[in-house]
């Protein structure tokens, strides 16, 4: 299939196609004698895949390590593995994320506790110093 129609079932840009056929992610591609590129049934689960894995947080380069050449080549161990790890990578932004959202929100509430009668500049200064109490 041409570019065209392979951007079209995949819903990826043309442009985004010839970036992952640069790259080395989308391997499968045969030239036409006119010079058009020509994709098999396989490029659009290849492309889908990519798409998927860059969504869950895969970056380029772990997509390049992870993928193999051709589709019937994957190794099932391998890829359990790279996904458990990518999983536990997760768990562990997420685990940094919500002490942030902890701290934000406590910073937040220091902040908001500011007595009526005291000025911005002496809020921040007790904020500043409760905050170096805490660490």
């Amino acid at each position: 299939m041409k570019i065209g129609e392979l951007a079209q079932r995949t819903g990826l840009a043309p442009s985004r196609i010839r970036f992952y056929e640069r790259i080395g992610l989308l391997k499968t591609v045969a030239r036409q004698a006119n010079g058009y590129r020509s994709y098999p049934q396989d490029a659009v689960l290849a492309l889908q895949l990519i798409a998927t894995a860059q969504q869950a947080g895969f970056s380029l380069d772990e997509l390049r390590a992870l993928l193999p050449g051709d589709l019937v080549q994957w190794e099932h161990g391998a890829l359990v593995g790279t996904l458990h790890r990518k999983v536990q990578e997760i768990e562990a932004q997420q685990a940094q994320l919500a002490q942030a959202k902890a701290q934000l929100l406590e910073l937040t509430a220091q902040i908001e506790a500011k007595p009526q009668d005291m000025s911005c500049a002496a809020n921040a200064r007790r904020v500043l110093s409760e905050m170096r109490l805490a660490q």
